[in-house]
């Protein structure tokens, strides 16, 4: 069955976005909760590698050492945590808003001033002295 979606059910669902937790995104997908689950018992046996010597060549392994990297939590925290700081980013800036110079209320004449790169400090104008790319006595010409 179709449905039609209302301005209703847009609203509802932005206003469902906003509420989104850090838990939403460092628990609840799936692979979170393998990642998380697996943590443990990657440090479990990282113990239990001291008693069980066969298990202790495998920890000694280069293979072990990334491993340790992709099962500490901290890591996790932060690769799992990298979709909720996207998301509370978003949330200060909505789209179709500009804070460029158009919305401040300059003027066409100041707008382009503003955007011109002062002569001084561009390497390709040739008014910037030395530092212009063509000039024979520019440093970077050694």
């Amino acid at each position: 069955m179709i449905s039609i979606s209302s301005s209703n059910d847009h609203s509802a669902r932005a206003t469902e976005d906003a509420r989104l937790s850090a838990s939403d995104w460092l628990w609840h997908p799936w692979y979170a909760k393998l990642w998380w689950s697996a943590i443990p018992i990657w440090w479990a046996g990282m113990a239990g590698a001291s008693v069980f010597e066969p298990l202790y060549g495998f920890h000694d392994s280069a293979a072990a050492g990334f491993l340790n990297v992709l099962f500490f939590p901290m890591t996790a925290l932060m690769i799992l945590g990298v979709g909720y700081v996207r998301h509370w980013l978003d949330g200060f800036v909505r789209p179709g808003t500009s804070t460029t110079a158009d919305s401040v209320g300059m003027d066409a004449v100041r707008q382009r001033d503003f955007y011109r790169v002062d002569p001084s400090v561009d390497i390709f104008d040739p008014r910037s002295g030395t530092i212009y790319i063509g000039n024979p006595e520019n440093e970077t010409h050694g």
